[in-house]
């Protein structure tokens, strides 16, 4: 599975930065191209949260219904497709002194053949710049919303 391993390093508390992370209506502020992010069931945070999520990649729309496998509060949190385009992200979270640590990941799978050639060649130029975009709009999130 093709994927980008990141690690985010904010001056905000990491019960912030978790918390911020944690809420759905926070994701298409922070998560580059994300369009959508719904909850689908009643259970909006923790395990078993599952949420219908549109990312736009150039002209694509990649669309996935996802559902937090792990979470532990304050620590990680897991989501892995269950529909739709396949991914899996997780956000691990850790103190270093005065800084939270995120270590940051985003592994998908493509189809096969033709399709999957050609959504690659979308994808794959612009995985990086997303995850340095997400990286910053994050960190500039957290810690402007930690001294507010």
């Amino acid at each position: 599975m093709p994927g980008v391993r990141q690690t985010v390093t904010t001056g905000a508390p990491r019960e912030h930065v978790f918390a911020y992370v944690d809420d759905y209506r926070n994701v298409p502020d922070w998560m580059f191209g994300v369009t959508k992010f719904t909850p689908i069931t009643e259970q909006t945070s923790g395990l078993g949260a599952t949420y219908d999520a549109i990312m736009k990649i150039g002209p694509k729309n990649l669309k996935s219904t996802l559902k937090v496998t792990e979470w532990v509060e304050n620590e990680v949190v897991v989501l892995s497709s269950i529909d739709g385009f396949d991914v899996e992200t997780g956000w691990r979270f850790s103190s270093d002194g005065d800084q939270t640590l995120v270590d940051v990941n985003f592994d998908y799978n493509l189809p096969g053949g033709l399709a999957g050639r050609a959504l690659g060649a979308l994808i794959e130029p612009v995985v990086g710049q997303a995850v340095k975009q997400t990286e910053q709009a994050l960190r500039a999130a957290v810690e402007t919303s930690a001294t507010a």
